[in-house]
């Protein structure tokens, strides 16, 4: 078949079943492993970074989170102009570009982390354009939505999305795995030795072991190099969802013309986010965030040229539904709370159970060395490897009974696992032995990232219900986009509760906003006289 198909119509079950289906699945097939890699490459940086510090690279803790607040905050940026792509340059053309752009970040980073005086511009520059990956998402869903009939959308999205999001899993198995071996020669350089002892999923490896942690950049080439070739060769552009793509090369301009847009919005708010030296710390989070998201839209519309504009102009109009909002909300709750709990939770392992915390007479934490403390790098790949895995599960529920029903028992979860994890964390930051209250925690989070698994799959359902073809897509993205900043808010607002010694509060927060979504979710989807009903 054709690299671009003029014919399609998946909602007509003769053409899905002789012609359809084929080519569907063999998108989704190309599609997963790439988002996988996607999001693998965007949240690497919560694993090198713990490992630069065992190395003794010269950079103090709040200068190495700079590298995962920088990649978080590029990620949820670069989903708002991906929403809009599979229109403006075709679904094949999009993937393949996107994917294949993954080399850079991964590379860089190889040859950067061979050498400990690689000044730190150079890894922010490199965590910036980590973000690639987690913009990525948006694209990835986006195309799979047009390929796939109504009935079918919880199930193709749940399976896109839940195995794509195996890439955080294999990252946090995969790369202390590979540093701890020579796997690539003398072509990647020497190892360097451990200046402190350094966890994994199979033990704690002592300092003085050598370590390769340039491999956490080269071992993506193994997996990126034949992706960007399938999809280049396998996947297909829908003329029905994109006619006017104007050729492959005015195709990869376009992408990569609302990238670059996309990464002026993000370096411009992450200067005057970010603290001295890396920026000028004028505003906080909550007023950085909507000026970053607020100023990409503007300077997408302003900046569209030829066709493009007319084709952006038209694709603005989901922002016109209230649905787009609702579902927003809902997303947040699902797919935000599972990226921020990634990001988040090594952290909360690593503060709350590592140390021993006690006030002093004057009323200041102190924190001991916990010697009993669990190992963040042995627990934290389990709760999203059980969100990843059963987000498809979720997507399938939704198609037999219907999305916001789902959504509606996972948040009545969300919000007694949240508060009941804060609880927890409580007693554990107060406790002189924080051990004892571990597998609780670990226990309540696990649940937490289920939930957010399956209310991954059923709002994905939801959308593909509510929207038309024409827009699906594009809320799906737009949607995916706003959820991501979770990625940079939740360590955020829970490393701060921590420090402040009330890490509690974060997660009752968290309870309060899931409670307030599912009144959301019930009076526009499950009440009596609703507009739409269960989608």
């Amino acid at each position: 078949m054709s690299t671009n198909i003029k014919d399609w119509d998946v909602e007509d079950q003769k053409f899905w079943e002789s012609t359809g289906k084929s080519v569907a699945y063999r998108n989704l097939w190309i599609s997963i492993p790439s988002l996988l890699m996607g999001f693998a490459i965007w949240l690497m940086w919560g694993i090198i970074t713990v490992q630069m510090s065992n190395l003794g690279f010269p950079f103090k803790q709040d200068e190495l989170f700079t590298l995962t607040a920088i990649a978080g905050l590029a990620g949820a940026t670069l989903r708002i102009p991906a929403s809009f792509m599979i229109r403006l340059a075709g679904g094949r053309n999009t993937i393949f570009l996107t994917t294949a752009l993954l080399m850079i970040p991964a590379v860089g980073t190889g040859f950067a982390l061979m050498d400990q005086t690689t000044p730190l511009i150079t890894f922010q520059l490199l965590a910036l354009l980590s973000g690639i990956g987690g913009g990525n998402f948006a694209c990835s869903m986006s195309n799979i939505s047009t390929f796939f009939p109504k009935r079918l959308q919880g199930t193709a999205l749940g399976m896109n999305a839940g195995l794509g999001n195996f890439g955080v899993t294999t990252m946090q198995i995969l790369i202390p795995l590979v540093m701890t071996m020579g796997v690539f020669g003398a072509i990647a350089g020497d190892p360097m030795a451990l200046a402190k002892d350094s966890g994994w999923i199979f033990g704690k490896i002592t300092a003085g072991t050598m370590t390769w942690i340039q491999n956490a950049g080269f071992v993506w080439l193994v997996f990126l190099i034949p992706l960007a070739f399938l999809g280049f060769f396998g996947m297909n552009n829908l003329l029905v969802i994109s006619p006017k793509i104007g050729g492959t090369i005015v195709a990869f301009i376009k992408v990569l013309w609302l990238y670059g847009l996309a990464f002026l919005t993000a370096i411009v708010g992450l200067y005057l986010y970010l603290p001295a030296p890396t920026g000028l710390g004028l505003l906080n989070m909550w007023v950085a965030l909507p000026l970053i998201i607020a100023a990409t839209l503007l300077v997408m519309k302003l900046a569209a040229f030829g066709e493009m504009k007319a084709n952006i102009d038209k694709q603005f109009a989901i922002f016109k539904n209230k649905h787009t909002w609702s579902m927003t909300a809902l997303y947040i709750v699902t797919f935000g709370s599972f990226i921020g709990f990634s990001m988040a939770v090594p952290l909360s392992i690593k503060v709350i159970f590592g140390d021993m915390h006690m006030l002093n007479a004057a009323g200041v934490w102190e924190h001991v060395k916990n010697p009993n403390g669990p190992s963040a790098l042995t627990y934290a790949w389990i709760g999203p490897f059980v969100g990843a895995l059963i987000r498809p599960v979720g997507g399938w529920i939704a198609d037999k009974v219907g999305g916001a029903i789902v959504t509606q028992i996972i948040s009545v979860v969300m919000v007694a696992a949240s508060a009941y994890a804060g609880y927890i964390m409580m007693q554990a930051y107060q406790s002189a032995t924080p051990e004892v209250f571990f597998m609780p925690f670990l226990i309540t989070f696990v649940v937490l990232f289920a939930a957010t698994g399956i209310g991954n799959g059923s709002t994905f359902r939801s959308v593909g219900v509510i929207f038309d073809r024409q827009q699906a897509g594009p809320v799906l993205g737009w949607t995916s986009a706003v959820a991501a900043y979770g990625a940079f808010i939740a360590p955020v607002v829970i490393g701060g509760q921590i420090k402040a010694g009330t890490p509690e509060m974060a997660m009752y927060g968290f309870a309060v906003f899931y409670a307030v979504c599912l009144v959301i979710n019930w009076w526009f989807y499950l009440r009596k006289n609703s507009e739409i009903k269960n989608p």
